[in-house]
């Protein structure tokens, strides 16, 4: 799917939508987002050294994870991160990189999904992440 088929199961947006594509295959999402440079969040991390930020590879695994969700009949909900565990990060990832990212869910409980997603550039790994969501009803989210 591209980027407007993403925006219909995903509640982000420009400049936080973080997928230029995505599809599922066999209950794991695949997905990928090609970094230029231009994006804020490379601007002034690092100056002379632009590095993707983690806290942004581990937001880029949760919306990849989150395109699985647009297969369950849900209703109208948010998903909210609720949290973040053996987050790994093995690799930089530069402007000029593709970060392909995979990503399942391992397991449900209610209105929580546990997942597992790993971002990769190449080939090599770059970070890996155990991540939970809370699957909020819309505008309910106080």
């Amino acid at each position: 799917m591209n980027r407007d088929e993403i925006k219909g199961i995903l509640p982000h947006r420009e400049p936080m939508l973080l997928l230029d594509e995505a599809e599922v295959v066999d209950g794991v999402a695949r997905g990928r987002i090609a970094i230029t440079g231009d994006e804020f969040f490379v601007q002034g991390h690092f100056p002379g050294n632009p590095t993707v930020p983690g806290v942004i590879l581990c937001e880029m695994l949760a919306q990849n994870c989150c395109v699985l969700l647009g297969d369950e009949d849900m209703g109208d909900v948010t998903p909210y991160y609720t949290s973040l565990d053996k987050v790994r990060f093995k690799h930089p990832v530069r402007p000029g990189d593709t970060v392909e990212l995979t990503s399942e869910i391992t397991r449900a409980r209610g209105p929580f999904r546990f997942a597992h997603g790993e971002a990769r550039v190449a080939g090599e790994l770059c970070c890996v992440a155990d991540m939970s969501f809370a699957l909020v009803p819309a505008g309910d989210a106080s």
